[in-house]
C-alpha cells in the first residue's frame, strides 16, 4: 500500500476508523505523457512508439444488473472486455533507506528531514515502485490484463516507474489536466515516497503528500476519453484509501459512476487511510460513504470492519455492511494471521493464512486483493479464491519490500504444496457456531470439523488437499501464472 498520507506508520498497528452505516449516500455528484503500448491492449500513457488506439468498444450487456450468482454463492459473470484490472492513481516511487531512527512526530522537524532526503536522488538500488503498482504487478503476475490509470511526471522517476510497469506487462493511461499552480513542476512531478527502516525493522513514511492539504493533483478535474475507454474496458477497477491524496473527492466519485454505468466492477480497500476519512472535510465523508455503497467487493480489516459497524463479530459485520451496501456483493475482512473471511449474500467462506517466515509486511494486502480479482473474474469457488489470495499475501510477505518484490510463482506453488496452515479450529468453530443464520457457511480445513456443528448449519468443509489440487495445475501451467522472476 501507499503510506505516503501517514507521516509515520508502523505495520505492527492495524489503524481503527469509524463511519456510522447511517452515514451511507446515495447522492451522486454531477494527456500529459503519451504509454507503453501491451500486446493485447487498445490503451495507452508514454508513446514509446505509435500513438494508441482507443477507439470505443461496445460490449453485450450482462446477464442481469445483479450478475449471476452460481455454485459459489456470490462469483459474477463479468463482461468480456480486454482489460482485467485497472488500478485508479497512488502511482509513486518508493524510496527505501535505513535510518538509525524513525522520523521524528514534529511536523517541522519532519519537514526538514524529507527536504534533506530530497536534495539529490539516492542510488537507484534503493527505488522501488509503490502504490497501486504493488496490486498492478502481484495481478499481471498471476495472468491477469492489468492497466494503471494515473499521472507521473516527465522526469527521472516517472521514467523509472513507467519502465518498470512495462516490464512487467502493464500498461499504462495518463490522467491529466490544467493546473494553475505557481510551481507547475512541483505539482506535476511523480510522487516519491520515503520509507524509512529503523533497526528494529519497523517502518515510517513520508511524503510531500503529508505536508498538502490539497490533493497532489487536484488540477486533474476530468476523465479523458482514453481514460474512459481504459474503464470501459476494464472488468474491475481497483481504487483505495490512499487515491484521496491524489484527487478531489468530487473527482474521486465522478469515476466511480462512470465504472459503475459502464459495467465495471468496483474493488475498494479503504485501508489505514479510512481513519482519517471518516473525520475528513464533508465532502470526504461523502465519497468515502459513496464508496462503501457501490463497491462490488469491499475489503476490510477486521478492525476497519467492526468500526464501521460497532459489531466485533467479522461474519456478522460483514453481512451488515452487505444489507447497508447498494452495489456490493463480496465484503471481505483480512484477520492477518488467523486467515481471511469472504460474506456474500447466501454464504460464508473462511480460509486460516497459511504459515510463513514475515520478513516485511509491505504490499501484502495489495497482493492479496490481486488474488482477489483473479477469483472473482474467473468465478472461482469461494474457497479457492480465499486460499490462493492468502497464498500470494504470504509469498509476498516472505520478501522485502514491494514492487517488483511481491509474489512470485514459484513461492506461491510451494507455500500450496506445503499446505501449512495456522488452522485455529477453535477459533473458526467458535466463530461458525455464532452466526447460526449465516444460509451456508463454508470452511478450509486440513482436519474434519466439529460434527454437532455440522448437523445443526449448513457448513460444508473443505479440505486444503482438494483446493491445492484445483489450484496447482493453473499456477504451473501459466493459465494464471505468477511471474518466477528472481
Amino acid at each position: 500500500m501507499y503510506h505516503h498520507a501517514l507521516a509515520l506508520n508502523f505495520h505492527s498497528l492495524s489503524p481503527h476508523y469509524a463511519l456510522s452505516l447511517s452515514n451511507f449516500s446515495t447522492l451522486s455528484p454531477n494527456p500529459l505523457l503519451p504509454i507503453f503500448p501491451r500486446l493485447t491492449a487498445s490503451v495507452c500513457l508514454r508513446c514509446r512508439s505509435g500513438p494508441a488506439d482507443v477507439s470505443p468498444v461496445h460490449y453485450a450487456a450482462l446477464a442481469s444488473s445483479n450478475g449471476s450468482l452460481g455454485k459459489t454463492g456470490g462469483a459474477l459473470v463479468v463482461a468480456d472486455k480486454p482489460f482485467d484490472v485497472a488500478t485508479l492513481g497512488n502511482l509513486c516511487v518508493d524510496i527505501v533507506l535505513s535510518v538509525p531512527e524513525l522520523p521524528p512526530p514534529s511536523r517541522q522537524e519532519r519537514k526538514v528531514l524529507m527536504d534533506q532526503l530530497s536534495l539529490s536522488p539516492p542510488d537507484k538500488k534503493y527505488w522501488e515502485a509503490g502504490g497501486n503498482c504493488n496490486m498492478a504487478i502481484a495481478a499481471a503476475r498471476l495472468g491477469l490484463n492489468c492497466v494503471a490509470i494515473g499521472h507521473v511526471g516527465d522526469e527521472i522517476y516517472g521514467e523509472f516507474l513507467l519502465d518498470v510497469l512495462h516490464e512487467e506487462g502493464i500498461g499504462t493511461v495518463a490522467l491529466d489536466g490544467q493546473t494553475n499552480a505557481k510551481d507547475t513542476n512541483s505539482f506535476c512531478e511523480t510522487l516519491i515516497c520515503w520509507v524509512l527502516v529503523d533497526p528494529l525493522q519497523r517502518h515510517g513514511f513520508c511524503s510531500r503528500a503529508d505536508f498538502k492539504e490539497e490533493p497532489a493533483f487536484g488540477w486533474i478535474t476530468d476523465l479523458s476519453d482514453e481514460v474512459k475507454t481504459a474503464i470501459r474496458q476494464s472488468k474491475v477497477l481497483f481504487c483505495n484509501g490512499y487515491d484521496f491524496d491524489d484527487f478531489s473527492p468530487s473527482f474521486i466519485m465522478s469515476t466511480i459512476d462512470y465504472a459503475t454505468k459502464g459495467g465495471t466492477a468496483i474493488f475498494f480497500d479503504p485501508g489505514p487511510r479510512g481513519k482519517s476519512l471518516s473525520k475528513g472535510t464533508p465532502d470526504e465523508r461523502r465519497a468515502l460513504a459513496h464508496f462503501l455503497r457501490m463497491s462490488d467487493v469491499l475489503l476490510l480489516t477486521s478492525e476497519e470492519a467492526e468500526a464501521l459497524t460497532g459489531i466485533r463479530n467479522p461474519v456478522k459485520a460483514g453481512q451488515e455492511i452487505l444489507r447497508n451496501g447498494k452495489g456490493t456483493k463480496w465484503v471481505i475482512v483480512k484477520m492477518g494471521a488467523k486467515g481471511s473471511i469472504l460474506v456474500t449474500k447466501s454464504s460464508v467462506s473462511v480460509a486460516p493464512a497459511f504459515k510463513v517466515e514475515v520478513v516485511d509486511t509491505v504490499g501484502c494486502g495489495d497482493s492479496f486483493v490481486a488474488a482477489i480479482a483473479l477469483g472473482y473474474i474467473r468465478n472461482m469457488p469461494l474457497v479457492n479464491t480465499l486460499t490462493i489470495a492468502n497464498a500470494v499475501g504470504a509469498a509476498t510477505a516472505m520478501g522485502c519490500g514491494a514492487g517488483r518484490n511481491v509474489a512470485k510463482r514459484h513461492q506461491v506453488v510451494d507455500l500450496m504444496e506445503a499446505s501449512e496452515l495456522n488452522d485455529d479450529g477453535n477459533f473458526f468453530e467458535k466463530l461458525v457456531a455464532e452466526n447460526p443464520e449465516s444460509p451456508k457457511i463454508n470452511v478450509l480445513s486440513k482436519g474434519m470439523r466439529n460434527e454437532e456443528n455440522n448437523n445443526k448449519q449448513q457448513i460444508e468443509t473443505i479440505s486444503m488437499e482438494k483446493v491445492v489440487s484445483e489450484l496447482l495445475p493453473e499456477l504451473e501451467h501459466g493459465r494464471c501464472c505468477v511471474k518466477a522472476s528472481s
